[in-house]
């Protein structure tokens, strides 16, 4: 087993599920582990602070065992902060952390962390090295090609050059630049131009780090394209808006066996994780509104999806309900 503060091996993952505030909670991490095995899944962006000061850990950290390979990714510019993040992450069984420098919201650059942090990259240095001393996983960053004018190769070669000599083991890119001023987050994700070009670039010129390609990747073959170029793929939107769209992704990028994996599969594999959830007080609701995505382009749909909204959200809301969703699904042959 690697030693706390020594150089962690990060796995090759050739696919994986971005970070997604209010969308990759546990409940849609374990709903994507049945779709597919293989990928790797991240939290939600949890703040470093907040883990430090809250005395509720468990409601930021808890995953279930299934959701493995899983990291963890934390926000902030507090290197002992971010240590103490890092061991977090080691004590709660993570495969691996991440730091978020690539969130352009408000919110998050008034706490000076997320994408402004690529205009001072020897802080991001500072808090990828205090991550590495204080963990045994793997320490990796998932960053924009650039933010408002500092935005060429030049400057972000030299990121990755600086970060990457802290210890950083992998660098996930979203192919385009922030804007920190005039743009909001779902914006920042479609207004600036896509530039796949610059991110293969990167890796061309620095071909001994391991970078993976994120940002309009929208189907199977889009990721199985970038893994000629790139290392990984990273999808986001495309997987939370069309999550059985991927069921076949395993197969094409790992060689796994191929599967017929219908959406009432994927129901029937979450009526577990639903029990528990419900018997430990949660409600209906906060599986579900997951599963809404989850049955498109055939008759009946919009139906289905209705009605598993409406009567998840109602008090008491209990586990028939999803039970039949389900066999509703597989009396339709899907």
């Amino acid at each position: 087993m690697t030693e706390v503060g020594s150089p962690a091996t990060v796995a090759a993952h050739s696919f994986s599920v971005a970070p997604m505030l209010d969308c990759t909670d546990r409940h849609f991490r374990v709903l994507m582990r049945q779709i597919s095995r293989r990928a790797l899944l991240y939290s939600e962006m949890v703040v470093a602070q907040a883990l430090h000061y809250t005395n509720r850990r468990d409601r930021l950290l808890d995953f279930d065992p299934i959701e493995h390979p899983i990291a963890l990714q934390v926000g902030g510019d507090d290197p002992n902060l971010l240590a103490d993040a890092a061991r977090l992450a080691l004590d709660w069984g993570y495969d691996e952390i991440n730091l978020n420098v690539g969130c352009p919201s408000q919110r998050v650059q008034a706490g000076n962390f997320g994408a402004c942090l690529m205009a001072d990259p020897d802080l991001v240095a500072r808090c990828v090295e205090a991550m590495g001393q204080a963990t045994a996983l793997p320490v990796t960053v998932k960053h924009r090609i650039g933010i408002d004018d500092l935005d060429n190769d030049e400057l972000l070669t030299a990121f990755v050059d600086r970060v990457a000599a802290a210890g950083a083991q992998r660098f996930s890119v979203h192919a385009r630049k922030a804007w920190l001023e005039g743009l909001d987050p779902k914006q920042n994700r479609t207004i600036p131009p896509l530039q796949h070009e610059r991110v293969v670039a990167l890796k061309q010129r620095r071909p001994d780090l391991l970078i993976e390609l994120n940002g309009g990747l929208e189907t199977p073959e889009d990721c199985l394209a970038a893994l000629h170029e790139c290392d990984g793929a990273m999808v986001g939107r495309a997987a939370y808006a069309h999550p059985l769209r991927w069921a076949d992704i395993d197969h094409l990028i790992y060689g796994e066996p191929p599967r017929q994996l219908l959406a009432s599969d994927v129901v029937e594999g979450l009526i577990p994780h639903a029990a528990l959830h419900l018997h430990r007080g949660g409600r209906l609701w906060d599986l579900c509104r997951h599963l809404v995505q989850l049955v498109e382009g055939v008759p009946g749909a919009r139906h289905w999806r209705r009605e598993l909204g409406e009567r998840s959200q109602r008090k008491g809301a209990d586990l028939n309900i999803l039970e039949e969703a389900g066999r509703q699904l597989k009396d339709a042959g899907l």
